[in-house]
């Protein structure tokens, strides 16, 4: 497979899965999309279409079919369906919002340097004012879950209308070459009504925050397929030799291996039997990360400059996921890894 072919799918799950029709329609529409991730307008609408699909599994089928298209249509579509799942787990815990779901969503829960969100009630109602650092699309987007704190030591989500005349979305400073359409600058509030989405702390404490993370890296992984079908394509040419073979073998096992870790990951999290979801997604993601990182590599030494200059969608997508990988949290989640095998919280 090579950008502009049609992927073959699925991808991740066998073809007789249970909940996939709806991943192949949601597939089949963003193939009718004209500049898919490139026209955001027309991705967003796209996206807001998407039924969220059933199981984890289907989800992250659904978001690594998306991102072998697309990589920024994948980084376009993650939150918004991770924001359905957020307040479907919290309608789930009895929480009652009222707020309107429709149109497009984000979610914000990054923190930063010299920047805080607060939130305050004030008779009877949430009110944030701050600065959200790392607001993807929210010039774009209708609405967005955010976390603000509640006091010094706890932050609490809320659910934002991002058109409300308290909310101002800065344009940068946004210099990527990676996801370039995909703005991911802060916002600037004062006094915007919020809806609290569960008690301080839900947000983190619920199952569904370790989901989100592991279906970020399936948007990785997706996203780097395309890569390993280019070095097959080198491979199997008339000038291939075995180095290239080599390049391609190794983003083959690495791929693969990710893969799996996805799959186990899913059945894992839907069974309900991980005593530590948050470390599993952490070797998760490290996991994917690695590959993907990997197959970048490969893919320069075995193909050269050539593509990068030369092959506009080859040369959109390694800046794309380059940018997009760095999500991870890299040492510093191996870190925490360490910390809890240390500890003697690492069980497999």
């Amino acid at each position: 497979m090579t950008d502009g072919d049609h992927p073959r799918f699925p991808l991740l799950l066998p073809p007789d899965a249970v909940d996939l029709d709806g991943v192949r329609a949601a597939l089949e529409r963003a193939d009718a999309v004209k500049s898919l991730g490139t026209d955001v307008a027309a991705t967003l609408a796209w996206a807001t279409g998407v039924p969220r699909p059933r199981s984890l599994a289907a989800t992250w089928e659904l978001l690594a079919g998306v991102a072998a298209r697309d990589v920024a249509a994948a980084r376009m579509l993650e939150p918004h369906l991770d924001a359905l799942a957020i307040l479907d787990e919290a309608a789930a815990d009895g929480i009652v919002l009222d707020t309107a779901t429709n149109g497009s969503w984000g979610v914000f829960a990054a923190e930063g340097p010299g920047t805080r969100l607060e939130a305050r009630r004030d008779a009877g109602t949430w009110r944030l004012r701050g600065t959200k650092p790392w607001c993807s699309l929210a010039a774009d987007l209708d609405r967005a879950l955010v976390t603000a704190w509640v006091d010094d030591d706890h932050r609490q989500l809320f659910a934002l209308d991002l058109h409300d005349p308290a909310v101002s979305a800065r344009s940068g400073p946004w210099h990527a070459r990676g996801l370039d359409r995909v703005v991911s600058a802060p916002i600037d509030v004062d006094g915007a009504i919020a809806v609290p989405v569960g008690d301080p702390g839900w947000y983190l404490r619920r199952p569904g925050f370790a989901h989100g993370g592991v279906g970020v890296a399936a948007c990785w992984w997706g996203g780097a397929m395309p890569l390993r079908d280019a070095l097959a394509a080198a491979a199997a040419g008339e000038r291939a030799d075995q180095l290239s073979r080599v390049h391609l073998g190794r983003a083959d096992a690495v791929l693969w291996a990710a893969r799996a870790v996805l799959v186990e990951t899913a059945t894992v999290f839907e069974a309900g039997g991980s005593a530590s979801p948050g470390l599993r997604a952490t070797r998760a993601r490290t996991v994917v990360v690695d590959a993907v990182e990997q197959t970048i590599a490969a893919t320069a030494h075995a193909l050269g400059p050539a593509p990068l200059v030369a092959d506009e969608g080859h040369a959109r997508r390694v800046a794309d996921l380059q940018i997009y990988v760095r999500q991870h949290h890299a040492e510093r989640d191996l870190a925490r890894i360490g910390s809890d095998v240390a500890a003697g919280d690492g069980g497999w």
